[in-house]
């Protein structure tokens, strides 16, 4: 997501995140309360999809409202888009203003953890295998995406591998990390804070933070100048 304007770009103040947010309707905790105890099992899941693909005030409203009623805890400001879908929501944890663009899916498992820390910003069309994925806070995610947190082992060779087991492995989005449009995020990978990842890349080791990377697979470019991290030590967001 992040990119230098360079020759002829054109530098503008960034959006989302630095406005204070709306606060929620003071009837909305109510109606999330009452979703939860008439909808019991699937029948939240059931309810969303009268509202999932609706452009309306209310469809937003009621996407915001069925994601507060299902969830292990969702905080305020929650803005989700049409299309997006979503499994064992029961398992996610979701702070305060966080986006969740248009057809984004966000695949939960029943046993797993799903946590997105505030003021993060899930772009269009993403897939994040949710099965044991924590981002920070701040976070950039660009449009298409991707996480991968389970691989097959493959083993035994006498079986298709989609019947071996899966392996799934953490991971972990570090505050303030920005990821580019089209990445794929391998399982086990960690992503520093502060670290940019580049448009198309594939991701498959650890990212230093306050590194960029790029290429498939992923490489180290550069550091982030010193210029921005001392910029961030004086605000006190970053200790030497």
């Amino acid at each position: 997501m992040s990119s230098d304007p360079g020759i002829g770009g054109r530098r503008v103040e960034a959006v989302h995140s630095k406005r204070p947010g709306a606060a929620d309707a003071g009837f909305e905790a109510g109606l999330a309360e009452a979703l939860r105890e008439g909808y019991p099992g699937g029948g939240l899941v059931e309810l969303y999809g009268r509202f999932v693909n609706g452009e309306g005030i209310v469809d937003a409203l009621m996407r915001r409202a069925i994601f507060r009623a299902g969830a292990r805890h969702c905080g305020s400001g929650l803005r989700v888009g049409s299309g997006v879908a979503f499994r064992h929501l029961e398992t996610f944890e979701i702070e305060d203003g966080v986006f969740i663009g248009a057809q984004a899916n966000i695949q939960g498992r029943f046993d797993g953890t799903c946590r997105i820390g505030r003021n993060s910003w899930i772009g269009p069309q993403a897939f994040l295998d949710a099965r044991d994925l924590v981002i920070g806070e701040y976070v950039g995610w660009g449009p298409g995406a991707r996480i991968l947190g389970s691989e097959h082992v493959g083993i035994p060779v006498d079986l298709p591998i989609i019947q071996t087991d899966l392996v799934i492995k953490p991971v972990r989005i570090g505050d303030w990390a920005d990821i580019g449009t089209n990445a794929v995020i391998l399982p086990g990978v960690t992503i520093g804070k502060g670290a940019i990842v580049g448009a198309g890349a594939v991701v498959t080791a650890d990212v230093a933070p306050f590194s960029v990377v790029a290429g498939v697979p992923a490489r180290l470019l550069r550091w982030r100048s010193s210029e921005e991290i001392d910029a961030l030590q004086s605000r006190g967001m970053v200790h030497a």
